[in-house]
């Protein structure tokens, strides 16, 4: 089944995408993690939180942007944090576009923490995908339906460049673009749960039979230049 946030086949904007997918020659999204950080190395679930990239995310993205050199997008986007805008730039990007909506999962009173602090602090056995996260005093912190709100605004804003026959490139965060997976397929967001995502990992979500799939998942330039 299609998910609402794709254009369907007799919409007047989303013909070429369609046409292109059925000759199997249509147009991609391709995301790209950012590289490594140190909370990410420490598994602290890093939302808010704006921080660098290590020097081995700096490598990381480097490794990304030796595959992607050469390869055109119509639209390249990026999370603001510094971590995502950083591995744009390294890639190849300096000046990228930013969208709020491309941010990480907001973890509220999570932020910061590890998986097992977090349930040593609030519950035994936690997990994001099936339990969401606690809102700070102040109300922050996003559910489910949050992200599917802003997955369903990128893919729109995506499918305007899709359907130019143009490819699409955008920068973010583990657990969002997990999300975005899920969403992009017509899966509810803990589909996430099962796409594991390493840091600076290439992922290409596009069409087969009219149908938006997973193309390529979890590649990882940086590892196979290492081996």
């Amino acid at each position: 089944m299609m998910h609402p946030a794709a254009l369907p086949p007799d919409h007047p904007d989303a013909g070429e995408t369609f046409k292109n997918a059925a000759r199997g020659t249509a147009p991609q999204v391709v995301l790209v993690r950012h590289g490594e950080t140190e909370w990410s190395l420490d598994g602290r679930h890093t939302g808010r939180t704006d921080i660098p990239l290590t020097a081995r995310g700096e490598e990381q993205a480097a490794a990304v942007g030796r595959v992607l050199a050469g390869r055109r997008f119509g639209l390249v986007l990026s999370s603001p944090r510094r971590r995502a805008v950083e591995t744009a730039a390294i890639v190849g990007y300096p000046d990228v576009e930013t969208d709020a909506d491309l941010v990480e999962w907001d973890y509220g009173a999570y932020e910061g923490l590890t998986s097992p602090q977090i349930s040593a602090a609030y519950g035994d056995d936690w997990n994001l995908w099936r339990d969401g996260v606690q809102p700070t005093p102040e109300g922050v912190g996003e559910q489910a339906a949050d992200l599917l709100r802003r997955n369903q605004a990128i893919i729109r804003r995506a499918h305007l460049t899709l359907n130019r026959g143009e490819d699409v490139l955008l920068f973010s965060h583990g657990h969002y673009l997990r999300t975005l997976a899920a969403t992009w397929i017509g899966a509810p967001i803990s589909t996430g749960e099962y796409l594991v995502l390493d840091t600076a990992a290439l992922c290409v979500l596009g069409f087969e039979h009219g149908n938006q799939v997973l193309r390529q998942w979890n590649r990882s330039p940086w590892q196979e230049e290492q081996r």
